[in-house]
């Protein structure tokens, strides 16, 4: 099964964002580098770091498909093996302007056609040629490295792991994994999230939200009304508010003793 944060985001980015049309989205998660002046990269040899790093974590070459029959979101792992070559995407372009640069990487953060989940494709990387695409198998000054993640399987703090195991990889042209499934995975972490019991959690809202009338609709005044069938145009606002130096350290505190996100505990 998916995971219930997997879940989450395969259903909003449907609910949200057609997946028939080109529109946007938010959860590709791009990080750009620059090759150093002086430490010139091998692409041949990148490229097969990167499938070693994709063989280990499986994470990496995960599919996410909704079977209707049974209303339920499913994870399956793609086998590894040296001569499938789709498990990620591995593409080249040429820019020759700041512009065209950030072009690129606008691309990359908001198109929603850059990866498959129903086919495991969730993890790409881009080479950013400055001016040609090199003929010598060599990144140099100014090329650009964009690796990008679905969301869906990674997060921010994946990518320390990520660099750690590439760089590895790169160096010594071997990475160590075990592949006797004795190593708990997200996959495991999955199914034990669905058989937990989740009594206890439902007595508990139950009886905090005891005066609440569930079973209504909550009527909110409207200053605008929106059609369903307009089109969505994905723009917003933000608004900052300052807690103060005391509060926000209290909600730090907070969330980190009880093991919740400060994004979950300001909802």
């Amino acid at each position: 099964p998916a995971s219930y944060a997997q879940a989450r985001i395969w259903h909003d980015e449907r609910v949200r964002f057609d997946p028939d049309q080109s529109q946007g989205t938010i959860y590709n998660m791009p990080f750009l580098y620059h090759v150093h002046s002086g430490h010139p990269l091998s692409i041949n040899q990148f490229h097969n770091a990167l499938q070693l790093v994709v063989a280990k974590h499986q994470s990496l070459r995960t599919s996410l498909v909704f079977h209707r029959e049974y209303h339920t979101l499913t994870q399956r792992i793609i086998d590894f093996n040296h001569q499938n070559n789709t498990l990620f995407i591995f593409i080249k372009s040429i820019y020759e302007t700041n512009e065209q640069l950030n072009n690129i990487i606008d691309e990359e953060r908001h198109s929603s056609q850059l990866f498959n989940l129903a086919q495991g494709l969730v993890f790409r990387c881009h080479l950013v040629y400055y001016k040609e695409i090199s003929s010598n198998d060599l990144l140099s000054d100014k090329d650009v490295i964009i690796f990008n993640f679905h969301h869906a399987i990674f997060d921010y703090s994946s990518m320390n792991i990520f660099l750690r195991d590439l760089n590895q990889a790169y160096a010594t042209g071997q990475l160590s994994f075990n592949d006797d499934n004795t190593m708990l995975r997200y996959l495991d972490y999955a199914v034990i999230e669905q058989q937990m019991l989740m009594n206890g959690a439902n007595m508990f809202w139950l009886d905090a939200l005891h005066d609440c009338k569930l079973d209504q609709s909550l009527s909110l005044p409207y200053d605008r009304y929106r059609l369903a069938s307009d089109h969505r145009t994905h723009c917003g606002t933000s608004i900052s508010f300052d807690f103060g130096q005391d509060l926000s350290q209290y909600l730090i505190t907070y969330a980190s003793s009880n093991n919740i996100s400060l994004e979950y505990l300001t909802l």
